[in-house]
């Protein structure tokens, strides 16, 4: 093996002699973005902010090493954040209980790490590809507008009860909109403008875009007033960093936490590759979700030991490291690092940067997340995909995020087994340019009265038998034909349920004095028949390479009479 498997940092390291400027400016950024968010999503879990810094210090700098993606950033996230709540709070009260809380958070943060490296060390990462693009997409779309409306409180300056749905959010903001404070519309406002008059019109300075934004917009926070009108800043920032200390290993705590542990591991390993993916499609990058599924473990185990919960990759954060202009994942250890240094040394100058200016620039990365081009894209093509598209883009507005993608990719799923259980199956003649294509294609194209043609396109396995077998039992019933030349080469595999049906169809043909016949069946499609015995039964005489050597062995068995009368003499046996 090699070291670059081991250390996959060892790839992009090199990169960063070209890269680092770029990556500087998005771990810069990302570094103020990450504030205000560990401080609420640490909330959010029942844990005092610190353990919130504490994550998004350390998960960071550990999955951006041994992680796939170059723009996944790693740290604490709202749905790890309400689902770790939900878990602890069945055993200890962050009221009551603080210490016990806090314990059983970071042991719950090593038992999903441990899951997620396992089920990458065993190269489950495949799983994943069920996830289809319109799935990630979908979940993209919502995110970005879910992203946006949790920021329309800081935007509008109206007190939105935490937790709100996004059909709670809309609800209360319309029936308190005359409570707006126009102070903190106008600093979100002013601050969103400028964003988008520096991406827009100065090319030079565009990738600073979002960082100049947020400091001009707290310039404009101070000029206004500040909180003497109500522009909240993100407040007290704690100068504290990461203790070491080992894990509680209690048995029976993680007992307890196991069907916790399995769950955050699950959704933090499909949210987490859902969004490298969502990204990826615009940088055109090459992922290895197995490696990613390492990488996540491996940042929750090592960042458990430095008081850390439970992490995933963010959509904000790794929305805005994209957008910022980052180039490798040098950004997302650049942005852990400038938090460190935000917390230890300017932890009094950050705490003055104003939650609207953070909320129009929010504003700004959840539009982003919205894939216009490629929904545009899936509304022409498919009808189906835009199906899959809509319920995960509404599921992740109205229900939780898991069940959004949960459901996206079983409707998916779904979609994939019934194409696939109703292979294509085509006629075949020959024309009158003496080549044999798809009768429906050419009104040329003649059969043999003898030999039927066809062609299947599409495996063969226990969930096409039956369609198959239905096409099958009516030809059978239907046509005079005793002979039966399937071509082949679009059979990618067969089973073992349908080696037993193909098995029985050939028998029952040759029962009838006839016969069926393949032609150009890959030798991978082949090897079901092979070692099951199958191809014994069939008998390996009736597999042929070229259609030429099927034909000519084929005219052998037919009645010699009926071709002696036949005025369509279809192949060169019959002339």
């Amino acid at each position: 093996m090699s070291l670059k498997k081991i250390f996959p940092f060892l790839v992009w390291l090199p990169l960063v002699k070209n890269s680092w400027k770029d990556d500087l400016i998005a771990g810069i950024t990302g570094t103020v973005i990450v504030i205000p968010q560990a401080v609420a999503f640490a909330m959010i879990a029942g844990l005092p902010p610190i353990y919130g810094f504490y994550t998004a210090m350390i998960t960071p700098i550990i999955a951006a090493l041994f992680g796939s993606s170059y723009h996944l950033i790693s740290g604490p996230t709202t749905t790890g954040s309400i689902v770790v709540f939900a878990v602890i709070s069945k055993f200890a009260s962050p009221e009551t209980d603080l210490e016990a809380f806090i314990s059983l958070a970071i042991l719950l943060s090593f038992m999903t790490g441990i899951i997620k490296l396992f089920m990458g060390l065993a190269k489950m990462g495949k799983l994943v590809n069920f996830v289809s693009n319109s799935v990630v997409i979908g979940f993209a779309a919502g995110a970005g507008i879910l992203i946006a409306f949790k920021q329309l409180k800081h935007v509008f300056g109206i007190n939105v009860p935490g937790g709100s749905t996004f059909y709670e959010i809309i609800n209360y903001i319309i029936l308190h909109i005359t409570e707006t404070n126009f102070y903190v519309l106008g600093v979100a406002l002013g601050t969103l403008l400028i964003a988008l008059l520096i991406r827009r019109f100065i090319k030079y300075i565009a990738r600073l875009y979002m960082l100049i934004a947020m400091v001009l917009g707290s310039f404009l926070a101070f000029f206004l007033g500040g909180e003497l009108h109500g522009i909240e800043s993100v407040g007290n920032i704690p100068s504290h960093l990461p203790p070491f200390k080992i894990p509680n290993f209690n048995f029976e705590d993680m007992r307890l936490l196991t069907s916790g542990a399995i769950t955050l591991a699950l959704l933090g390993l499909v949210e987490a590759v859902s969004i490298a993916r969502a990204v990826a499609l615009h940088s055109h990058q090459k992922l290895n979700n197995n490696q990613e599924f390492i990488g996540q473990g491996l940042s929750n185990v090592i960042s458990s030991f430095f008081s850390s919960y439970v992490s995933s990759g963010s959509f904000t954060r790794s929305g805005v490291n994209y957008q910022a202009g980052a180039k490798t994942p040098f950004s997302a250890i650049i942005s852990a690092i400038g938090l460190t240094i935000v917390v230890l040394f300017f932890a009094k100058y950050a705490s003055f940067l104003p939650k609207a200016a953070m909320g129009g620039i929010i504003l700004l990365v959840g539009y982003n997340l919205i894939d216009v081009k490629h929904i545009k894209q899936i509304i022409k093509t498919s009808k189906r995909e835009f199906l899959v598209l809509m319920v995960t883009l509404l599921g992740t507005l109205f229900l939780e995020l898991e069940i959004a993608l949960f459901l996206g990719i079983l409707i998916s799923l779904f979609f994939y087994l019934e194409r696939t259980s109703k292979p294509n199956i085509a006629v075949f003649g020959k024309n009158a340019k003496e080549k044999f294509v798809n009768i429906i294609r050419d009104e040329t194209a003649q059969e043999c009265p003898q030999l039927k043609m066809i062609r299947i396109d599409g495996s063969i396995y226990f969930g096409a038998v039956d369609g198959i077998s239905n096409y099958f039992a009516n030809l059978y019933e239907e046509i005079d034909n005793k002979h039966l030349l399937i071509i082949a080469n679009g059979i990618n595999f067969i089973d073992l349920a349908g080696a037993e049906w193909l098995t029985h169809e050939v028998l029952k043909w040759q029962e009838r004095g006839g016969g069926i016949y393949f032609v150009g069946l890959k030798l991978v499609s082949q090897e079901v028949l092979i070692k099951g015995g199958f191809i014994d039964m069939i008998g390996a005489d009736n597999f042929f390479n070229d259609k030429h050597t099927a034909l000519s062995t084929i005219y052998k068995k037919v009645d010699i009479a009926i071709c002696e009368n036949c005025d369509i003499k279809l192949f060169n046996e019959c002339k």
